[in-house]
């Protein structure tokens, strides 16, 4: 694909989208959360980067990559409504959230506010520090799905006047713009608010939000710490994120993580030099920070932060409901209220089956055998569901197949009598004639529904 495609009109949304991103045609892609997806001709840009790195890497480290790092930065901040110089690249929002972390002077008796739904590799960072002198402690929100965007804010109002205070404390809380699983939309920008007027530094761990969350002014919303991965939503080559550390902070934040050549000891620093640390952390492949540029400019040429997001929530939300109707069974949030381009659909499994091992059935049997995938998870209040996500090349139409997919799936689950999720289900002896029933069921629910159509 030529890289002067800007040249001609923009394909509608839908299938005609396929053609710029390379996947492998045999494969429906609707995990894009996990780890984003690569446009054509960012791929075709970010390859051309690679070999100008390649043709002289001295000049590329020391001279190309420079100016062009800090023009993705002033064109992030433009997106997040910051300030260029309050926003630095990084690997992920895993490596953002451990500089912040690692960075705060910790005293015995400081608390760390999470939550029951906070992403594993965060809540296990935030363990590792309470693990370590000087020992702050971790309390944890209990946030129970399906919820209102005003039950939460009142429940994290609650737990943070719960916690007892004393001159000098740190609290920090740490809050998800979107949860990871389910994926659901938190009231983020309330919730920071709480924060200030209970005198607790907010650190948002925005994973999913920029490219997914339109109009984020980080000016007017204030935290005091902010990541979002660029690779996941906005179409940059991963590993790929965003650090924003307002003004007023950048002193909490000594080092980067690694430390950095230009690293200087506070008591010795005459100018700040937040920045120039995060330019150049370890000789890395610098070619991901580089492409949020051509990933902005693909994006524009699509319509859009708001174009790609209208079309996207509004799809996600039809498709859900639609794999829910072949199921049978319901989505998280019908309202929409706390949905944004990802959706959660209720799968009919006893809430008895082991958690890993089935979550290992369905990977095996879906993204091995059956060329698609949707990450599933078990809530002890609700049981089994799967999370879906929507972009510019996935459409509602007739023919689809991950809801009669998944609900053959979760047919030979549920009803595999011998409950070992070793046996090949389907197959199994004692659960073949119900299995076959429910086969038919859906079989029915399909041709009654004119084949009913999902997410593709």
């Amino acid at each position: 694909m030529s890289l002067d495609y800007q040249k001609t009109p923009a394909p509608p949304f839908g299938h005609p989208m396929l053609e710029y991103f390379p996947f492998d045609k045999e494969v429906k892609i609707m995990n894009h959360g996990s780890y984003g997806s690569l446009p054509v001709p960012v791929l075709e840009k970010c390859t051309a980067l690679a070999a100008q790195a390649e043709a002289n890497p001295d000049m590329w480290n020391r001279v190309t990559y420079l100016p062009l790092l800090t023009r993705v930065r002033e064109r992030v901040a433009a997106l997040l409504g910051a300030q260029t110089d309050e926003c630095v690249m990084v690997a992920n929002a895993s490596a953002g959230v451990s500089t912040v972390l690692r960075n705060i002077e910790w005293a015995k008796g400081d608390v760390i506010v999470t939550f029951r739904s906070t992403y594993g590799a965060v809540e296990r960072a935030v363990q590792y520090i309470c693990d370590s002198p000087p020992h702050p402690t971790v309390t944890v929100v209990p946030l129970v799905f399906p919820t209102t965007p005003e039950a939460v804010v009142a429940q994290f109002r609650a737990h943070l006047k719960a916690i007892p205070r004393v001159p000098g404390q740190t609290v920090l809380a740490i809050i998800d713009a979107l949860v990871s699983l389910p994926g659901v939309l938190l009231p983020w920008e309330e919730m920071v608010k709480v924060c200030k007027e209970e005198g607790v530094l907010s650190l948002v761990d925005g994973a999913h939000a920029i490219g997914q969350v339109v109009g984020i002014d980080l000016s007017k919303i204030e935290p005091d710490f902010f990541i979002s991965n660029c690779h996941k939503w906005l179409y940059a080559k991963r590993g790929c994120a965003v650090l924003y550390v307002p003004l007023r902070n950048q002193h909490l934040v000594k080092s980067s993580f690694p430390t950095s050549h230009a690293y200087i000891s506070p008591a010795n620093r005459t100018t700040p030099n937040f920045v120039e640390q995060f330019d150049w952390t370890a000789t890395i492949d610098l070619v991901p920070f580089v492409s949020v540029g051509p990933a902005l400019d693909f994006r524009q040429w699509l319509g859009g932060e708001a174009k790609i997001n209208e079309y996207c929530h509004q799809l996600v939300m039809d498709g859900a409901a639609r794999v829910a109707e072949i199921l049978g069974t319901s989505v998280l949030d019908p309202t929409g209220d706390m949905t944004g381009n990802m959706a959660n659909v209720k799968i009919p499994l006893p809430d008895d089956l082991d958690a890993k091992a089935t979550m290992d059935k369905m990977r095996e049997k879906t993204l091995v055998q059956r060329k698609i995938y949707v990450p599933s998870f078990f809530l002890p209040e609700t049981g089994w569901w799967i999370r879906v996500c929507a972009q510019v090349w996935n459409e509602v139409r007739s023919g689809g197949r991950a809801g009669p997919r998944v609900g053959m799936l979760t047919a030979s689950l549920s009803f595999c009598r011998c409950r070992t999720l070793s046996c090949s289900a389907a197959f199994c002896s004692r659960s073949a004639a119900r299995l076959s029933e429910r086969s038919k069921q859906l079989d029915s629910q399909i041709i009654a529904s004119h084949r009913i159509s999902h997410l593709i």
